[in-house]
């Protein structure tokens, strides 16, 4: 039996609702819906919490499966964030060569949203767990991303220099 179907009987047999679930757990209504349809898994005090509330242990919650099935979920979701870093960052390029070549200020709109993006979703392409655990190589992830944002920028600022000459 998956994670979510065992929160979910568990909560039926005690003729529960999941809002009063959530309050029980001082979680959202949200939360507890994400754990019933297997979309996420409680943190760990939340997990103590569901075991102190139904008197089983929290190997009886979670088995090796479920685990696996997160861990899917987390690297599906990782994969997606990267390609859209990737989307992002070639956005910028169209945009700063067409900005170079075009000579017109507007392209440049385009281009800082493609910057922004290629950061913001570049730094969300790294699973949660793999960001706490790679703290000796975050250095490298972060000088490499600023560097990448500096030639961006400098062939912007590049070009509009010459634009106004």
């Amino acid at each position: 039996m998956k994670f979510g179907e065992k929160i979910k009987k568990l909560r039926s047999d005690n003729n529960m609702t999941q809002e009063d679930l959530a309050q029980k757990l001082f979680v959202t209504r949200t939360a507890v819906s994400k754990w019933e349809t297997d979309k996420g898994l409680p943190g760990i005090d939340s997990l103590k919490s569901i075991g102190d509330l139904f008197h089983i242990s929290i190997d009886e919650l979670i088995s090796d499966d479920d685990i696996q099935t997160q861990r899917v979920l987390t690297e599906k979701r990782s994969k997606t964030m990267y390609f859209v870093a990737i989307g992002f960052l070639a956005l910028t390029v169209v945009f700063t060569l067409l900005l170079f070549f075009l000579q017109n200020y507007f392209y440049l709109i385009g281009s800082t949203v493609g910057v922004l993006g290629y950061v913001v979703f570049a730094l969300l392409s790294k699973p949660r767990d793999k960001r706490l655990s790679a703290r000796k190589v975050i250095l490298p992830y972060i000088v490499a991303r600023i560097v990448l944002l500096v030639i961006i920028v400098a062939a912007v600022v590049t070009t509009i220099i010459r634009l106004s000459v």
